[in-house]
């Protein structure tokens, strides 16, 4: 209570120097103002560095202006950061429950901040310009109630207001500024306005400006990195997006176990027809034995098809439904393509939409299923899965879909939606395919499925690809890229 009081008070004593600027003195109301302005921040410098401590070297505050549990890019930061002896305080929306190894972590504390709505009567620009001001004023109050920290570690997008109060509290605090560029705001936002819309160009005029006050920044791809320096004079370095150890192939035995607690809630995982044998206890894809305890495959399985999704504009999921009814067609005129169960896992605004468009179709040999996975089961189901399908069309056409590189950290091989830089994950005929539209992915699943189970097609040696390729992992990749950033400020 103390530390609101206080932080009201500095906003108090700058108001009343423009009363005493414009009622006391001879001096103009713009001077007057300027006055104020002045006070506001001298006074705000000095209660910023209240209780400093003498450790700020080993704490780093990681932030995201949105759901933490839906951030895995700045779980795995706050991760590496823990592992290198960094206190982390984690900022953002506490929604989705995040990984374990996140909530059990003594050296992250997450500081939940709640997102505000703003004025809900008026008109829409009034209302927008209230949230961003109250969100403002909240996110400035938290960065500066935390402990002093070295560096603040910053998701963009979303970028508005989070880039300049994050950079306002590095100046004030003496701390360094790191963006992680994980795409452009302004170009999610132009998929509902348009690219021209008045407040598309302020947020791109945003983003440009405050995002040269960094000290730092990093990317997602080569060609974000060209992007950033060519347009906005902006200096990156590219980390790349790579699996932590979590993603990996799942062994049978904790498929059988991860489809049983799955056909619990969804009857796509449950048996098809009567069991054969009372002692044998079994799912759609896998069965155990009662006598001897072994996991077996189900003979004559269906493919487990998976794809992960924020339910976004940015994905248009007609294009595997129509794919999926296409597969449908051929295997009702007689083609020998394997039975299939689609996974759609994710939460977003769309869900409902498509979730109506997957109930008014008639499939019998296509099972699809919307679950929300916790944390520890998606990778076990990535591990678990026979294909992997991948929407993501970038906003930007800058940034890469963090949903394949945990797919082919689990050796899963993926048809991917093509875009500008997909070429710098998904290798053409060697880690999977890409396509343009459903008729191409129809055909691809048709030539992938069609010799299911045998490991001798193209499914098979994509996933012999994937093992052979020596994968660097997340924690590798950041200690080579990241780490030197941070020891470099702390000597």
């Amino acid at each position: 209570m103390a530390d609101v009081l206080s932080f009201l008070l500095v906003f108090a004593v700058s108001f009343v120097a423009v009363v005493l600027g414009v009622h006391v003195t001879e001096l103009d109301t713009n001077w007057s103002i300027l006055l104020g302005i002045v006070v506001f921040f001298s006074i705000l410098s000095v209660w910023s560095f209240r209780g400093c401590r003498q450790d700020k070297h080993r704490h780093v505050c990681v932030l995201v202006l949105g759901d933490i549990g839906r951030s895995p890019r700045m779980q795995y930061h706050a991760i590496s950061l823990s592992k290198h002896g960094y206190n982390v305080s984690f900022v953002g929306f506490f929604g989705t429950k995040p990984h374990e190894e996140v909530i059990a972590n003594e050296k992250i504390t997450i500081i939940p901040i709640s997102e505000v709505k703003g004025l809900q009567v008026g008109p829409k620009i009034l209302r927008y310009i209230t949230k961003v001001v109250m969100q403002s004023l909240q996110l400035l109050y938290t960065l500066l109630k935390i402990d002093h920290h070295s560096h603040v570690l910053m998701q963009n997008p979303p970028g508005l207001p989070s880039i300049a109060v994050a950079c306002l509290v590095s100046i004030l605090r003496g701390t360094k500024f790191i963006i992680d560029w994980h795409n452009y705001g302004y170009t999610i936002m132009a998929l509902t306005h348009g690219q021209r819309h008045p407040i598309v160009q302020v947020a791109k005029w945003y983003e440009k400006f405050f995002g040269r006050f960094s000290s730092y920044n990093l990317c997602v791809t080569k060609a974000m990195k060209e992007d950033l320096l060519k347009n906005w004079s902006i200096k990156a370095t590219t980390l790349y997006d790579k699996p932590p150890l979590i993603f990996k192939e799942t062994p049978l035995e904790h498929q059988h176990e991860l489809f049983m607690k799955m056909a619990r809630v969804y009857p796509q995982f449950k048996q098809c027809g009567e069991s054969t044998s009372e002692d044998m206890e079994r799912t759609a894809f896998t069965q155990r034995s009662g006598n001897t305890g072994a996991v077996s495959p189900v003979a004559r399985r269906p493919i487990l098809l998976l794809s992960s999704t924020s339910w976004t504009e940015d994905e248009d999921f007609s294009i595997l439904l129509k794919a999926l009814e296409d597969y449908e067609g051929f295997v009702n005129v007689g083609e020998s393509l394997p039975e299939l169960v689609c996974v759609i896992t994710g939460k977003g605004p769309q869900k409902e939409y498509y979730k109506k468009l997957i109930d008014s179709k008639s499939f019998n040999h296509v099972k699809i299923c919307t679950p929300w996975l916790e944390a520890e089961d998606y990778p076990r189901l990535l591990g678990s899965a026979d294909l992997g399908v991948c929407l993501h069309k970038s906003s930007s056409g800058l940034d890469l879909p963090m949903k394949v590189v945990d797919m082919f950290g689990c050796c899963l091989p993926v048809c991917a939606i093509h875009f500008q830089c997909l070429h710098e994950l998904v290798k053409h005929e060697e880690n999977g395919l890409i396509f343009q539209d459903s008729k191409e992915l129809t055909a691809q699943l048709k030539l992938l499925l069609s010799d299911f189970p045998s490991t001798e097609g193209k499914l098979g040696l994509f996933r012999r690809n994937l093992r052979a390729s020596g994968q660097q992992r997340w924690e590798e990749n950041w200690d080579q890229t990241v780490l030197p950033i941070l020891t470099a400020d702390n000597r």
